[in-house]
C-alpha cells in the first residue's frame, strides 16, 4: 500500500504538492480525511500566520488565514504528539517552528519571489543533516518568501542558510524536517541546470513515511 500523506486542503487546491508527492509514490489525502489513517503529514507554502501564533504584533505580514492557520497547527500538535513523519515547505517550515514554541522574523530582504518567477539562491547546509546526505553541503535553491525563522522551536535545530537566514530545520529526535524553498517546484521539467532536484526530499520524506 502506498504510504497516505495528508496535504492540509481540498482536491486541486495544492496541485503542485499533489502531483508532485503522487510523483514519488504517495497517495495523497485531503481535508476531511481522519488524521489518524495518514502517514505523513505535508504542511505547504502559502501567506503569513497571524503573529499572534507566536506573541508578536502585526509588523510585516500579508494574505493572513487564521482558519488555516489553526487547522495546520492543530494537524502539527497531532502528527508531532503520535511521532509520525512532518515535511514542512516555506510557510510549512514556519508553522512547525511556531508550533514548537519558536517565533518569526516578520520581514528579511532579499529571498522573496522576483518578477519573473522564483529567486535563485545557494545556501550552506550541515553534513550531517538528511538535507546534507541527500545534497551535499553547497547548493542551489529556490527562494519565494519574506519571513523566516527566528527563534527556533524545541527541540529543532538549523542545518542550512543563506546570508544569515535560516533555510531548512530538522528535529533532534523526531521525524520532522522543513525547509523554506520549494522543492516541489524543482521538479523533473521543472528547474534549471544549476538548481537541485526537489524530487529527491520529497521522495525522502515519503520513504520515511513508509516505515
Amino acid at each position: 500500500m502506498l504510504p497516505q500523506i495528508l496535504l492540509p486542503g481540498l482536491p486541486g487546491q495544492f496541485s503542485n504538492y499533489e502531483r508532485t508527492l503522487s510523483a514519488v509514490g504517495a497517495n495523497v489525502r485531503y481535508v476531511g480525511d481522519p488524521p489518524h489513517t495518514c502517514d505523513g503529514l505535508l504542511l505547504p507554502g502559502g501567506g503569513d500566520l497571524h503573529p499572534r501564533r507566536y506573541g508578536a504584533p502585526i509588523i510585516d505580514c500579508r494574505n493572513i488565514d487564521e482558519t488555516r492557520d489553526a487547522l495546520e497547527l492543530e494537524l502539527a500538535e497531532d502528527f508531532l504528539t503520535k511521532g509520525r513523519p512532518i515535511l514542512g515547505i516555506c510557510r510549512g517550515m514556519q508553522v512547525l517552528n511556531v508550533a514548537l514554541g519558536g517565533t518569526l522574523h516578520q520581514q528579511v530582504e532579499g529571498h522573496s519571489a522576483l518578477e519573473r518567477g522564483d529567486r535563485l539562491h545557494r545556501v550552506c547546509t550541515a553534513a550531517d543533516s538528511a538535507l546534507g546526505q541527500l545534497y551535499g553541503q553547497w547548493f542551489t535553491v529556490n527562494s519565494a518568501h519574506h519571513q523566516a525563522v527566528d527563534r527556533l522551536g524545541q527541540g529543532l535545530r538549523a542545518v542550512q542558510w543563506a546570508e544569515g537566514v535560516v533555510e531548512a530545520v530538522e528535529h533532534e529526535t523526531a521525524p520532522i524536517w522543513a525547509v523554506q524553498w520549494h522543492p516541489e517546484r524543482l521538479f523533473e521539467g521543472g528547474r534549471g541546470l544549476d538548481t537541485v532536484a526537489g524530487s529527491r526530499l520529497l521522495a525522502f520524506f515519503v520513504e520515511q513515511c513508509g516505515g
